[in-house]
């Protein structure tokens, strides 16, 4: 007689999450600054505003954006903002810094807004191995969320999962 294989993983109470799943659509776009100074290095306030006027912000619409400066002028604070506030009520998101830091703050507002009350004292596993391009923060901000409510917390697959956390009785 035949043993019947039964599959533990799907059996067991272990829960995936994938961050892919939280993954936020919509076109990322760049506006490097540096194109507004003075010989790409010095800002002169009158024609800094005087670009940010002439600008078509129409085309960030919806759109999230990163917002930094390609040389390594020395920008005011105010410089970044006042680009920002043009976008505002336009673009679905503004940043200051890389796409990749851009994509990290996305995936930080959506894992702060996730509702964890399913992980309530449940075993997690992280999923590690993704298609998409997971900014490394974005790991550590859902492992920190989970790890108040979580029974324990792995990362990896199932078959092959690394254990990160587990609550003490």
């Amino acid at each position: 007689m035949e043993k019947e294989i039964v599959n533990r993983v799907a059996n067991s109470p272990l829960v995936t999450i994938d961050l892919e799943d939280f993954q936020v659509s919509g076109k990322r776009m760049e506006l490097d600054i540096s194109n507004w100074l003075y010989e790409g290095l010095i800002l002169r306030e009158k024609e800094y505003r005087q670009q940010i006027q002439d600008h078509d912000w129409d085309q960030y619409k919806d759109a999230y954006v990163a917002l930094y400066c390609a040389t390594d002028a020395i920008i005011p604070g105010w410089a970044f903002l006042l680009a920002s506030m043009q976008l505002n009520g336009i673009a679905a998101k503004v940043n200051v810094g890389s796409l990749t830091d851009l994509e990290a703050a996305i995936y930080l507002d959506t894992i702060s807004n996730i509702d964890l009350s399913e992980y309530e004292d449940k075993p997690i596993i992280i999923k590690g191995c993704s298609d998409a391009s997971i900014p490394e923060n974005a790991y550590i901000q859902l492992a920190q969320r989970l790890q108040p409510i979580a029974k324990s917390i792995m990362y990896g697959e199932a078959c092959s999962s690394v254990p990160l956390f587990k609550k003490k009785k």
